[in-house]
């Protein structure tokens, strides 16, 4: 099988039911932005320590899901267990770190870096899928777990800013 097929050379795509859409339909959108999570967390995953392969498989393999049912309008995809575990590594992550107390600006040792880049993919992605919420019945928790998901990847980048011994840039906005 080759890789090209030609047939999007016009514009258009297949969902997972064959049904073919122009590549600019929300659900294409949604389902390119969490590709691009996935490719920033493929690429986080080479910076980081064996430690946080399992999680970062797991949360690769949950957007997969999410994608799968976007393009098959479907309700599966994440599930009250990917949820769940996110909260359960936010937890463990935050309880290991200070909390920053005021807004931090992204950056750091390159893995924290990478990891504010899918933290801010990840809010585009959700903002992406709630588009496609807005015409399509999908399963909520969809949406809920890139929620949970941009807080994890905040977390990380702390931890892995700590860990670094890399202090956190701290902004404080002064409100008028």
């Amino acid at each position: 099988m080759k890789y090209y097929t030609k047939t999007g050379d016009h514009g258009t795509t297949s969902l997972a039911s064959g049904k073919r859409v122009p590549k600019t339909d929300i659900r294409i959108a949604a389902c390119g932005d969490l590709d691009e999570l996935n490719a920033h967390i493929g690429l986080l995953h080479t910076f980081t320590a064996s430690n946080l392969a399992p999680q970062l498989i797991s949360i690769q393999t949950c957007l997969f899901h999410i994608g799968t049912s976007i393009s098959a309008s479907t309700t599966g995809g994440a599930t009250t267990d990917d949820v769940a575990m996110l909260e359960h590594e936010i937890d463990n992550l935050q309880a290991q770190t200070t909390p920053p107390g005021t807004f931090v600006l992204p950056g750091g040792c390159k893995a924290a870096a990478q990891a504010h880049v899918c933290r801010a993919v990840c809010r585009r992605a959700e903002r992406s899928l709630l588009c496609v919420y807005d015409s399509y019945a999908l399963n909520p928790l969809n949406t809920q777990y890139l929620n949970r998901l941009s807080d994890y990847f905040f977390a990380l980048a702390l931890y892995l800013n700590f860990i670094e011994g890399v202090a956190e840039k701290k902004l404080y906005i002064a409100c008028k």
